[in-house]
């Protein structure tokens, strides 16, 4: 099964680990370092990119909603629909912290900054 833009629904998260992220201009911005997984709800909570910062020191890590990463084959990595100042006033903490209370309150901050419909909420 594909989805709207053509690709498949599954994806093995070690091809997902390590891919660039770039904004709307084609900026590359960061790269996905880890994805949350909600367990009882079989759901992404989000992609863990990482922002800024040279070899790991003064890099930020932002939570940003699954649904907006669209992986765009020309470029090699994911588009996301924000631009570089928003993502650096964006919600940022350290991986620990967006772990932290199984990642509730750093996917609703998420949710709520991209101002993206939370799919735990239903339609």
């Amino acid at each position: 099964m594909t989805t709207a833009s053509g690709h498949t629904d599954a994806i093995p998260a070690s091809r997902v680990i390590g891919t660039a992220v770039y904004n709307t201009s084609g900026e590359r911005i960061g790269t996905v370092e880890d994805v949350m997984l909600e367990k009882t709800s079989n759901s992404i909570m989000f992609a863990v990119v990482g922002f800024g910062g040279f070899l790991g020191i003064g890099e930020k890590y932002h939570a940003v909603p699954w649904a907006v990463l669209d992986y765009e084959t020309e470029r090699g990595g994911y588009v996301v629909p924000f631009t570089r100042e928003q993502l650096e006033k964006a919600p940022a903490s350290s991986i620990d912290a967006l772990t932290g209370q199984d990642g509730a309150k750093a996917r609703q901050a998420a949710f709520a900054y991209y101002e993206v419909e939370p799919y735990w909420q239903g339609s």
